[in-house]
């Protein structure tokens, strides 16, 4: 078995949370400040295309028209013929 010794740790109870951190460099606040940024532009909810709007508008109407002819279809064969006195 292979196995590489190394120092013994340090076994604090609370464990010493600081005993590894090194000061952040403007280069590490840059990195954060950049990988906030992005997160946020990539959750925008900003205004779409007009161009887009209009093509799910008309989606949207085509998709309504197809239910209401197919739930017409499906009542007429469905429900049994009455006579009108």
């Amino acid at each position: 078995m292979n196995s590489t010794l190394t120092a013994p740790r340090r076994h604090g109870h609370p464990p010493d949370t600081h005993a590894d951190l090194r000061p952040l460099t403007p280069l590490d606040r840059a990195a954060l400040h950049l990988g906030l940024a992005l997160i946020r532009w990539g959750r925008r909810s900003g205004p779409r295309p007009e161009a887009e709007r209009r093509a799910n508008r008309l989606e949207r109407a085509l998709a309504l028209q197809e239910r209401n002819r197919l739930a017409q279809e499906a009542q007429q064969t469905l429900l049994p013929y009455t006579f009108s006195r």
